[in-house]
């Protein structure tokens, strides 16, 4: 049973090295994209951007995790050469909130939340931390070599299919769905080392929304422990997705709770995600995630 109990480690950074498993660790959401499924527009302009990234360090974000390109449902994303979204312009939306943000906060820790070799190393020059890839090295083959010449953090999240493919998928039985995500993990882990990333850079994430049908987002919440069987720490995204509106329909006339509706639905999945392994939450909104997960983080302490 110990390996499934979150334990205290080290996360390698850049430049640094963040304790884990101690204190859930609170990363915030900034979507520099005019099509996100949440903020879309919210924060396409760079200064608009950066204060919002400023407002979540100061209620209690510890790390921020920017994106430049929309990874929502039915995009058209996972082939760098041919993405809605060319590195360039990726670069063009994300560079100068890296810059803005760590010339107000030069300490802030800084993901780059990009599936693409060129926009992860001009972030990783621009003073990035990490590299948070929603492919787990799996749509760019040069992603790794780069992370790995940098000695950069990076998070591998699990993600089945491409967006374009989600709605067609079938459903996995419960094991199948388990143990899917148990090897796609660990085939990330095992490209990632053998480019040379230490693993103690490395963390892991099970990728809740991602090319999962709703209800396999509860069964892998349910058995999310499981994974900590893989010895690398684990961050979970579970705010504002799609699957919480689902469980929420009955209050809302029966139709699937809207984004804006989802908020403390997610704080409940969050908390359980804690309670089941997650060092790491990345959520939108960060003061009351800060909170729920400071009493999730009492009740490990008790056990």
């Amino acid at each position: 049973m110990t390996s499934l109990i979150r334990k205290i480690s080290h996360w390698k950074l850049r430049t640094r090295t963040l304790e884990l498993g101690r204190r859930t660790l609170v990363m915030g959401i900034i979507n520099i994209t005019p099509d996100s499924f949440s903020d879309g527009g919210l924060f396409l302009n760079p200064a608009a951007a950066v204060a919002h990234a400023l407002r979540l360090l100061d209620e209690g974000a510890d790390l921020i995790d920017l994106g430049a390109e929309s990874t929502r449902p039915g995009s058209r994303t996972g082939n760098a050469a041919e993405a809605a979204v060319s590195a360039d312009e990726e670069q063009a939306r994300l560079l100068p909130v890296i810059e803005g943000v760590l010339a107000a906060r030069p300490d802030a820790v800084i993901s780059a939340d990009t599936y693409k070799s060129a926009t992860a190393r001009a972030a990783l020059d621009g003073g990035a931390e990490i590299i948070n890839d929603v492919s787990g090295f799996s749509w760019d083959s040069k992603l790794a070599m780069v992370c790995a010449e940098y000695r950069c953090g990076v998070v591998l999240m699990h993600t089945r299919g491409r967006p374009d493919e989600w709605q067609s998928q079938a459903k996995l039985p419960a094991d199948t769905l388990i143990e899917t995500v148990r090897s796609g993990l660990s085939k990330s882990f095992e490209v990632a080392t053998h480019a040379g990333i230490a693993p103690e850079s490395i963390v892991l994430d099970p990728g809740y929304g991602f090319g999962k049908k709703y209800d396999e987002n509860y069964i892998l919440l349910a058995r999310q422990a499981e994974l900590l069987a893989l010895c690398r720490p684990l961050l979970a995204g579970v705010s504002r997705k799609s699957f919480l509106g689902h469980a929420l329909s009955p209050l809302h006339a029966g139709t699937p709770a809207p984004v804006e509706a989802r908020e403390i639905g997610g704080i409940a999945a969050l908390v359980a995600a804690i309670l089941h392994g997650a060092s790491i939450v990345r959520v939108h909104v960060v003061r009351p995630a800060a909170e729920a997960a400071r009493i999730a983080d009492a009740v490990l302490a008790a056990r």
